[in-house]
């Protein structure tokens, strides 16, 4: 008895609140949210939406989520749709919640993280129907809608079956008048003020039409210039079947078509250029949309975008295709598009331009190339070397191996996504991470195989065989790659933006900008590399520990050899990745490429050098091939054959 009371209060209240604020305004929108108690099986989302004021209902049961009603002014759609790519059946219950927005005629959707867009944007209409008000209640059930609440107060928090709104029509006109002049004059979001209320203009194609420019209308009071022009080119009318009408709509309100990510943003407003009943495309002569806005700094990239509705008729998906970007300066850009639809400028919030993006991919590139031949020279030359009692020698030729792979794709990674586009990128990518991985993994060998050499030779444990070494430096690196392409959407086209030409980005095979990919990135190739780079610390300065007192040492030219050629195999440059922040990053960014690029080249020249340096001690005196022998101890960090 005093929960129903509780329940009758709660509404009552509600019910007061919106009499109270629809006496003096009428209630511009709806936000209704709640928790989709459900079961873990097949679920569908089902709408039915029509013109006219009678209201709208939102039901749900065990597999069904149901939005049903006559609130619209022109849209008209039903569809059933499954909710399992989005996830949900794997959860017993589901948050969600409803926008309605009566001056826009848009209906939106949000679950499961997505926004669904039932009914899309369109101009100001004659009759809107707004001051939704909660109907009748609805009976209780073990599966439906739990929490249901308005903003933020909460109706009842028993699960029911449905939620029924009834509305009321009035003038979209004096709503619109309502909302330019509530208790703000004008939202302003980032400092760019914001309509509620959408423009639109009917242009008239007769059989002379050569062109017609349409400009933003200025609203007094809310905007006083124009922040968009639309050119529409005569090839328009000879690709136009139907009719001769052209009806342009600017919408300044943009928050409506924000794709939820904070990487990018919707600059300007929206421009929808629509021909009643025809699907426009591949014009032979490109629309030209101006937008004016607030300078953009050059750290951040901007392009023209457009919502291909056909695609996707429920979620805003901003691509670039069918549109050209041509930068007029900080303030203004200039759009060529093809087609008719929603149109917009997205700007490149994060990741942030790369400073010297061309110097160090030239470096990158060179070095890979570099790199690529020392490799190559290296495992002939390890392969043809004669001293089977070795068990260095499998080591040497898996890092020199993986070495080779990496440079080799990273060097065609740029050319390979030009060419083979998204589905090629797919698998260069997974290889390109491979190659790394593996890299990493044989360079955790030499560390691992030099402290055996240096702490452990003497005791009665023995090393693994070399098809052990490759057990681990080839296939285990296979692992998470498999895992990560099952998983999917992790491996494909990398765009990196130069700061000084932020139009031309550069593409590469690599993992995705996404979150998953970033998240794939942390817990393999940043988790490997850390342990990598302070494991080959603790070696390095365990090695100057136990030699650090032979008379060889305190020469400075072999002391720096010795350290350089360990660092090469242990791959402790690769932790210059760590450094790059602060006034030195541009420093160490270049430091990061010229090291890590040629590595290969370092690694065969340390090869060389120690191979030298044996045919030198072997051609001197028995005293000076004590010098020697020490050297190259020292060098190869202390590399013994195998003990007869």
């Amino acid at each position: 008895m005093e929960s129903r009371l509780t329940d009758s209060l709660r509404v009552v209240f509600i019910l007061t609140i919106l009499l109270a604020t629809g006496s003096s305004e009428n209630d511009q929108a709806l936000t209704f949210c709640g928790t989709w108690r459900h079961g873990k099986h097949s679920l569908h989302l089902s709408y039915n939406l029509s013109p006219g004021c009678k209201g709208i209902s939102i039901s749900a049961n065990k597999s069904s989520l149901s939005v049903e009603g006559q609130i619209t002014a022109q849209c008209r759609r039903s569809d059933v749709i499954d909710l399992k790519q989005f996830g949900l059946d794997s959860e017993e219950q589901s948050d969600f919640c409803l926008y309605w927005e009566p001056l826009l005629d848009q209906l939106k959707l949000q679950i499961g993280g997505k926004n669904l867009t039932l009914c899309r944007p369109t101009s100001l209409q004659g009759t809107c129907c707004t001051d939704l008000s909660l109907g009748p209640k609805q009976p209780e059930a073990d599966y439906g809608i739990v929490n249901g609440r308005i903003q933020t107060d909460i109706i009842t928090e028993k699960t029911r079956i449905a939620f029924k709104f009834n509305g009321r029509p009035i003038s979209c006109k004096e709503l619109c008048n309502q909302a330019r002049g509530g208790s703000t004059q004008v939202n302003m979001i980032e400092d760019n003020a914001e309509d509620p209320c959408a423009s639109s203009f009917e242009v008239e194609m007769n059989d002379d039409f050569r062109g017609y420019n349409v400009t933003s209308p200025v609203t007094k009071g809310v905007f006083q210039e124009s922040t968009a022009t639309v050119h529409l080119p005569s090839a328009l009318k000879q690709a136009v079947k139907t009719t001769t009408k052209v009806v342009c709509t600017f919408f300044r309100n943009n928050t409506q078509f924000q794709v939820g990510h904070k990487e990018v943003r919707i600059l300007s407003e929206v421009v929808e250029i629509t021909v009643e009943n025809e699907i426009i495309i591949d014009l032979p002569e490109p629309i030209r949309i101006d937008f004016y806005h607030d300078a953009i700094p050059k750290m951040h990239s901007r392009k023209c975008v457009s919502w291909d509705t056909r695609k996707n008729p429920l979620q805003v998906s901003w691509l670039v295709d069918g549109c050209i970007t041509q930068q007029r300066g900080a303030e203004n850009t200039e759009c060529l598009c093809n087609h008719l639809t929603y149109f917009s400028v997205l700007v490149q919030l994060e990741p942030r331009p790369v400073r010297h993006l061309l110097a160090l991919t030239t470096i990158t590139s060179l070095g890979c190339a570099v790199s690529l031949i020392s490799c190559v020279a290296l495992i002939t030359f390890l392969c043809r070397k004669r001293r089977p009692k070795e068990q260095s020698k499998p080591i040497h030729l898996g890092l020199a191996v993986s070495l080779a792979a990496l440079n080799l794709l990273f060097f065609f990674t740029g050319v390979l996504a030009n060419v083979g586009g998204e589905g090629l990128c797919t698998w260069v990518g997974a290889a390109l991470h491979y190659s790394l991985l593996s890299t990493f993994t044989w360079m955790g060998i030499e560390v691992f195989y030099t402290f055996w050499l240096v702490c452990m030779v003497l005791t009665k444990y023995t090393l693994p065989k070399p098809y052990i070494w490759n057990l681990v430096g080839f296939v285990l690196p296979a692992v998470p790659i498999v895992i990560l392409a099952a998983v999917g959407d992790i491996y494909g086209m990398r765009e990196l933006v130069p700061s000084d030409d932020v139009s031309n980005p550069y593409q590469m095979c690599w993992m995705k900008s996404n979150d998953k990919a970033l998240l794939a990135h942390y817990f393999t190739t940043m988790t490997i590399l850390v342990i990598l780079v302070v494991l080959g610390i603790m070696m390095l300065f365990l090695i100057y520990w136990k030699i650090r007192h032979r008379v060889e040492w305190r020469q400075n030219r072999v002391a720096f050899l010795s350290i350089w050629g360990l660092s090469c195999l242990f791959g402790t440059s690769w932790g210059l990745t760590f450094l790059d922040f602060g006034p030195l990053s541009d420093l160490v960014l270049f430091l990061f490429c010229i090291l890590n690029s040629f590595q290969g080249f370092f690694l065969m020249l340390r090869f060389y050098m120690l191979e030298w340096m044996s045919k030198q001690a072997g051609d001197s005196a028995q005293s000076s091939n004590s010098n020697g022998s020490t050297r190259q101890h020292m060098l190869k960090a202390p590399e013994k054959s195998e003990m007869d």
